[in-house]
Order: structure tokens, then sequence, then C-alpha cells
């Protein structure tokens, strides 16, 4: 099976030290426009490994992402964003890194070159055929990420990918390959930029979707989310007040009272349904 490396292609635009601040900008978001419709054309393998995702999910499975650089610091920043958005445990999302967590602000020198590590720092945390682990890889060949879905499929466990190149060999170990072809960047080979951009957005769409899938999404609020500062506070009272058409002082009482946009509504009901 041929593969293409287009995110090592040589950049559309020349002599880049010779352009101004203006042309840098607009090329740059130029470049960045693209990113969307390449997302688009890869939404029926986003499709079934999220309907894969939620399935493992729903049976008390966990959803592990596994990257190196770049890409596994996405996984990481997805991963981090599930408890306080959705009010989900720390274990059900976990990110996992080459290099390890030292690994998140300074880059591990060849750690991404291990055919070891990767299955070691899953079996860390007792990943089994309930889970499901997807490999992050832009260029979709580190073999960090490479080796440990091989071996999760020599164990049965469910395995996904997200890259940036057509048949990589990233993708020819995963049982639901995502490919997102952005093609080259504006800085030849520069993969934190459109291929890291079209990883968030597919990142975005796995969580978001698989955690509404969940229940942990009412209407279009995130009633489950931790109410860990003022901001967010406030934004739970005017759920409530919204949701129950009552004054901002009993919305406070309430969230007070019971710590959860969603435990002070579903209170508030049940006790008015006693009291009917």
């Amino acid at each position: 099976m041929s593969y293409t490396k287009t995110t090592e292609q040589d950049s559309h635009y020349n002599h880049l030290e010779a352009m101004n601040i203006t042309e840098l900008l607009k090329h740059i978001n130029s470049e960045d426009q693209t990113v969307p419709m390449a997302v688009k054309k890869a939404l029926p393998q986003i499709e079934a490994l999220v309907n894969e995702t939620v399935l493992k999910l729903k049976n008390g499975g966990r959803l592990f992402y596994i990257g190196a650089g770049t890409s596994g610091r996405l996984g990481i920043l997805d991963a981090s964003e599930c408890p306080p958005t959705f009010g989900v445990s720390h274990n059900l999302v976990i990110g996992l890194l080459a290099g390890g967590d030292k690994a998140i602000r300074k880059a591990v020198e060849f750690a991404e070159d291990s055919l070891t590590q990767g299955w070691e720092d899953l079996k860390a945390y007792d990943v089994s055929d309930k889970d499901m682990v997807i490999g992050i890889a832009a260029s979709g060949t580190t073999p960090y990420v490479i080796a440990a879905l091989e071996t999760c499929n020599e164990n049965d466990i469910s395995t996904g990918c997200i890259t940036c190149n057509y048949n990589s060999p990233l993708s020819q170990v995963s049982k639901f390959p995502i490919e997102v072809i952005v093609g080259p960047e504006f800085v030849t080979g520069s993969s934190r930029m459109k291929a890291g951009t079209a990883q968030k957005l597919v990142l975005n769409m796995i969580t978001t979707t698989s955690m509404i899938q969940l229940g942990r999404i009412k209407d279009n609020k995130m009633v489950d989310m931790q109410l860990s500062n003022n901001k967010l506070l406030d934004r739970g009272v005017k759920m409530i007040m919204r949701e129950l058409n009552i004054a901002e002082t009993e919305a406070q009482k309430l969230l007070n009272q019971h710590h959860s946009v969603r435990h002070a509504i579903q209170n508030y009901r049940d006790d008015n349904q006693k009291n009917r």
C-alpha cells in the first residue's frame, strides 16, 4: 500500500524571510482556512471512530490518547479539559505523551523513537479491551505511537488514530483511522501549524460528541461543569435561572446547596413534584 507524506512537502510559499508582517499573516491565514474543509472530508472516518469510542465509554471503558510532540500535547490538552467541562473523572479520558509529563513543556530527545515505552505507559493504567486507544501523529510515522497500537491490537484493544497523511504506517495499524490531509505547511514540515489545527478540531469533535452521547450536556448547556471559578459560578446561576424561570437569589441559593447545576435543577423539580 502506497504512503503519501504530504506533511513534509515543500511549502507553497518561497522566500518567507523576504515577506513583511502583513504578507506573512495573510498567507498563514489563507492556509489555515483550508483546514476545516480537510476535516469535513474525513467526517465518515471520524464518525466511525466516535461510534466505537461511545460504545466503549458506555460499557465502562476509557479513552486514551497517545502521541509525541505537538500531537501528544494536544491529546493531553483535550483530555485535561474533559473533567472541568463535562464533570467526568480524570480517569475517563487520559492523555499520554512520549517522554512523560516533563515533555509537556520541553522536548525529550528520542522519546518518540521508543518501540516499547508507549505500551509501558498504557500498561501503567491497566489498559484493557474495554478501552479505546487513539494514536495522534501528524506524520503517521512515530514509532512510540505505532508500536503501542500494534500491541493494543495484539491484546484485542480497539485502536484509532488522527494523522495528516494518506496510508501512513499509523493508519495501517489502526482499526479506526482518521486521515485529515491538510497538505504542505506554510513553513515546510512545521506540522504544529495546519496539521496541529486539524488535530485539535478532530479532538474537539471526538470528546464533545462522545460526552453529549453520554448525557453530559443538557440542551446546549454544560450542566455538569466543575464550578471552579467565579465566572463558572455566575454561568451556573444563569443556567439555573433560565431553566427553572426563577430569580437570581433563588438560583444562587440552589447552587450553593447542591454545588451542581444538574443537581440543583433536578432537586428543585423533584421538590415541586412532591409538593403538588
